[in-house]
């Protein structure tokens, strides 16, 4: 948990009212006068602790996140559909072209900007919140902590971003791999049956 202050009070709210939040306090740097102090104050941000209440949760972010790994993963289907040496008409060349475009679109422009603008804007995410983590152990060392550098959730929004791409890449090259192999399963031996669909059995 962050440390809190006993003068800690609440500069904005970005929950409604009533709803359950939890008081973080981080520590910030502020300039006063011409010389630049190393003075910290207490910045009190609520933040909502039920994620499937505003603003726990972007329905933007989550719409186009699962939208795109559903429209990526169409390809699957498709392809038991469309056997390797089949023809592709110009018209055909243009939709698929236009289809994965817009799927990459969607996955690695829209995705990542809503969960940057989601946690900007609504969860408060920048430099000025520092991470102590449980027990303080995250807290840093020029704080009064053990942790060696400063972490804020700034970068854990970074992370994030970095990891949905990591989700993104890893579900382009599993479906090309599919699309590559696709007929190339061996057809399981199958007996002989009669035409009461009794298997054949030759006698030894």
């Amino acid at each position: 948990m962050l440390d809190q202050s006993e003068n800690c009070e609440p500069e904005r709210e970005l929950v409604p009212t009533g709803a359950p939040v939890a008081t973080v306090c981080a520590a910030v740097h502020e300039e006063t006068g011409s010389s630049r102090g190393e003075g910290t104050r207490a910045l009190s941000i609520a933040f909502e602790t039920n994620v499937l209440h505003w603003p726990g949760v972007n329905f933007a972010f989550l719409f186009s996140f699962f939208l795109s790994t559903g429209l990526a993963l169409l390809a699957i289907p498709y392809s038991k559909r469309r056997p390797k040496g089949t023809p592709t008409s110009w018209g055909e060349a243009m939709l698929a072209a236009v289809f994965a475009f817009g799927v990459m679109f969607l996955a690695f422009g829209v995705v990542p900007h809503q969960f940057i603008d989601h946690a900007d804007k609504e969860l408060g995410w920048n430099k000025s919140l520092v991470i102590y983590g449980p027990f303080d152990l995250l807290k840093p060392k020029v704080l009064g902590g053990p942790f060696p550098f400063t972490m804020s959730y700034e970068a854990v929004r970074d992370i994030v971003v970095v990891m949905i791409h990591v989700w993104y890449f890893g579900l382009v090259i599993f479906l090309w791999g599919k699309w590559q192999r696709r007929g190339d399963e061996k057809p399981g031996a199958e007996l002989a049956t009669s035409t009461f669909g009794r298997p054949l059995v030759k006698k030894s």
